[in-house]
């Protein structure tokens, strides 16, 4: 048996719990969403999202530890988001994960969340490893990072303002498609033309930066002025058209990144990594710079404990522990991680 590493992952709606072995081999797996619910209510009220996880920890531990069919004595190292997140939901799962290291006597790892998601490539595909280019793009990131090795990451650009998730999530919304309004977005796109409305693609002079405030302000009033017209708007027209817009600032910066820093090897992590448009258009990416891609797997896209095990148990291998009096950081940056 090899480095074995038991993930908790409780960010956002989420609670979740995985054992990884040797930080590649998904043992276990286990993921309690409370999204359903969030959908109530048009998006995620935390403290909802709070109370969900108390009920689900223990309940996913039991299960995850079961179907990995292995005890606390077999786990190397306790590995938990510690940030970014709502600070309710990842206290709970910090206190679990110190509640164990405790009683069992376990190292204790703290994971940048986000960290975790470019570690869902290395499930995917066991044979990937730095260096390459990493295109994040999730509710509250979009950023494209070198990683040059495990605990070595560059930060090449990012967001100025809001991130490409929350821009799908809000525009959604607002045509009705509702929470969470990515996925919901993403299928209706599908029965539209993409080139049916145009939006802006804004530029920041001497910079990769991202800007989706001004796409998001376009969308709004394109959507206003029809409305008060009397009209209505085509939801999948407009859902396909804005999709393709924000899709392709995301490619065409990394296209950039690839230009800057003649990395050949990149790949996708975060939530809207799922996204069939953006998973499209990085493969004809990845075709026409002849790059090698991975693709994190759909099961790996959205939140989940098998990540957090695995980025957490290159940190353990390098000699990262915590103390118990580890907090949770719900602003969590790159910098704070990995100095850079």
């Amino acid at each position: 048996m090899g480095i074995l590493t038991l993930g908790i992952e409780s960010s956002c709606d989420e609670t979740a719990c995985a054992v990884i072995e040797d930080g590649r081999i998904v043992r276990a797996s286990m993921i309690a969403s409370s999204a359903d619910l969030q959908s109530q209510y048009g998006g995620v009220v935390p403290e909802l999202a709070s109370r969900m996880h108390v009920e689900a920890i223990v309940p996913c531990l039991q299960e995850t530890m079961r179907q990995a069919d292995v005890s606390y004595d077999d786990i190397d190292a306790v590995c938990v988001t510690k940030g970014p997140g709502l600070v309710g939901a990842l206290l709970v799962g910090v206190s679990a994960a110190k509640a164990i290291c405790e009683v069992k006597k376990k190292p204790l790892v703290g994971v940048n969340h986000m960290a975790g998601h470019i570690a869902a490539n290395y499930l995917t595909d066991p044979t990937w490893e730095p260096p390459f280019l990493c295109l994040v793009v999730s509710g509250g990131h979009s950023e494209i990072l070198l990683v040059k090795d495990y605990d070595d990451l560059s930060l090449i650009c990012a967001t100025r303002d809001d991130a490409a998730g929350e821009a799908f999530d809000k525009i959604a919304r607002v045509i009705g498609l509702g929470y969470p309004g990515g996925p919901k977005l993403d299928r209706e796109s599908k029965n539209g033309d993409p080139h049916a409305f145009s939006f802006p693609s804004p530029r920041i002079v001497d910079s990769l930066d991202f800007s989706f405030s001004g796409i998001k302000t376009a969308a709004l009033n394109t959507i206003n002025q029809v409305r008060s017209k009397g009209g209505e708007i085509n939801v999948s027209d407009f859902a396909a058209s804005y999709q393709e817009a924000i899709c392709s600032i995301l490619i065409d910066r990394l296209n950039q990144a690839i230009k800057l820093t003649g990395m050949k090897k990149i790949c996708l992590a975060g939530g809207v990594s799922a996204n069939s448009c953006l998973r499209k258009k990085i493969e004809e990416l990845a075709h026409k710079t002849h790059a090698t891609l991975c693709l994190p797997k759909m099961s790996y896209c959205t939140d989940n404990a098998a990540m957090i095990a695995s980025a957490g148990y290159y940190e353990f291998m390098r000699g990262v522990r915590d103390e118990l009096d580890m907090n949770a950081y719900p602003s969590l940056d790159w910098s704070e991680s990995y100095g850079n």
